[in-house]
């Protein structure tokens, strides 16, 4: 009888430690993703062109100095990092674990960001905001910028998540005349890149003619699995389509990040941390 305890005893301790080591894994190894885009819309010069996308990260850190992320970052070497949203959590805020891995960041590539929901909730947007551009982010607010190589451009475009706009307002609508007030004066036929944190919004992006959208937001659906993907995500409720990877309608890609960080839900399953690395390719 006592071999018998001992035996379940042993059993007990070691499927709580090995759960103890499989929920770390899951929440804090972080996945770089590789992705590429490939079309004749690309500029020659922009060919193997490596842009890092991050998102979500909540306010968590990953070492000291966040040395964990700008490692696998630096290792990519990569010509320009956009960060798509909730940089900051808004009920755990932490502007200077948030800030640290953004001054970092600015070491390696130029680094452009656009707001998420979270921001906007913290109500302390504004503080962040002049935060980030004195360490020499480029907060896009609805606006266009072009990124110059040789004689050849490319447009990036990077609106506001509509939650700047309060509850119980039309998100899509806020959406769409950002998008509206971004383009303007962007030149027709360039290629062009959308930062924009709301992946469900997938079908008015494709409406617009840009050519990748980069968005985060889902969380990768927070549980993920086989034959089925993320379980569940904010305003796409359970089952959602858009959670991770890319995703194309129409001449318009989308690629989701799954986000470094978790808010609501503390817990991640089958759904690692994520950076993404997109390549642009000419055929």
């Amino acid at each position: 009888m006592k071999k018998q305890r001992k035996k379940r005893l042993l059993i007990f301790f070691a499927t709580i430690i090995s759960l103890i080591f499989f929920f770390y894994f899951q929440n804090n190894w972080i996945e770089t993703t590789d992705i590429s885009i490939n079309t004749d819309r690309v500029p020659a010069s922009f060919d193997g062109y490596k842009i890092v996308q991050l998102s979500d990260l909540h306010s968590k850190s990953y070492g000291e100095n966040q040395d964990v992320i700008v490692q696998k970052v630096s290792e990519v070497n990569p010509n320009l990092i956009v960060f798509t949203g909730d940089l900051v959590d808004s009920k755990k805020y932490n502007k200077e674990t948030s800030l640290t891995l953004m001054k970092e960041l600015i070491q390696i590539a130029p680094v452009y960001f656009v707001t998420g929901n979270h921001e906007w909730w913290s109500g302390k947007f504004s503080s962040l905001e002049e935060s980030l551009l004195d360490i020499g982010v480029k907060v896009m607010r609805n606006t266009a910028d072009s990124i110059t190589l040789g004689n050849e451009s490319i447009q990036i475009i990077g609106i506001d998540d509509p939650a700047l706009a309060g509850d119980g307002i039309d998100e899509r609508s806020i959406t769409e005349e950002a998008i509206i007030n971004a383009m303007e004066g962007v030149g027709e036929g360039r290629f062009n890149i959308l930062l924009s944190h709301r992946p469900e919004l997938f079908s008015l992006y494709s409406k617009y003619s840009i050519d990748v959208v980069l968005s985060g937001h889902a969380h990768g659906g927070q549980f993920r699995m086989p034959f089925v993907g993320g379980l569940i995500a904010p305003n796409q409720g359970l089952f959602p389509k858009f959670t991770a990877g890319k995703h194309v309608s129409e001449n318009t890609a989308m690629i989701v990040n799954r986000g470094l960080g978790n808010s609501i839900i503390p817990l991640r399953i089958f759904n690692r941390p994520e950076i993404v690395v997109l390549t642009l390719k000419t055929p």
